[in-house]
């Protein structure tokens, strides 16, 4: 939850983050799936499956931004640590569960960026500080609720 918090902090403030909270975060939600998952292959398999999602997704927005947009790519478009946070959620969580949370997510920043737009009086998405402002209130409820676990599918 620090590690998380930071980010939304500092991606809301300075639009820039510490690059080593990143890694920590990979390696904090890769922990934390390792041990929920009865074995090592199964683990494998669904961070396998999410890398390869993430790439599908950032791939398809390069060829789409580069070629379509005619813009550059990468911290114009998307910026590296809204990438690495990507992967970062794709080794937290079995893979179901991470395609709803990145939805989620995603739409989630969407709707609160569209609300708060006026007021942030910013052009960029601060995409990592939200989806992980989103995280943290799922993770904190999926904790105090009696719903199933997020490591569950």
């Amino acid at each position: 939850m620090i590690c998380l918090g930071s980010i939304v902090f500092q991606d809301f403030k300075e639009r820039k983050v510490f690059w080593f909270l990143f890694p920590l975060a990979m390696l904090l939600f890769g922990l934390v799936h390792y041990l929920h998952v009865i074995e090592l292959t199964i683990f494998f398999h669904h961070t396998l499956i999410n890398s390869l999602l993430i790439t599908c997704i950032i791939t398809i927005l390069f060829i789409h931004t580069r070629f379509i947009l005619k813009k550059v790519f990468l911290n114009h478009s998307l910026g590296l640590g809204d990438i690495l946070f990507f992967y970062a959620l794709g080794l937290g969580f079995p893979t179901v569960t991470f395609i709803v949370l990145f939805v989620g997510a995603i739409i989630f920043s969407l709707f609160v960026f569209l609300l708060f737009k006026k007021t942030l009086k910013l052009e960029t998405v601060p995409l990592a500080g939200l989806m992980g402002f989103f995280l943290v209130f799922v993770i904190l409820f999926n904790l105090v609720s009696k719903s199933p676990s997020l490591y569950a599918y």
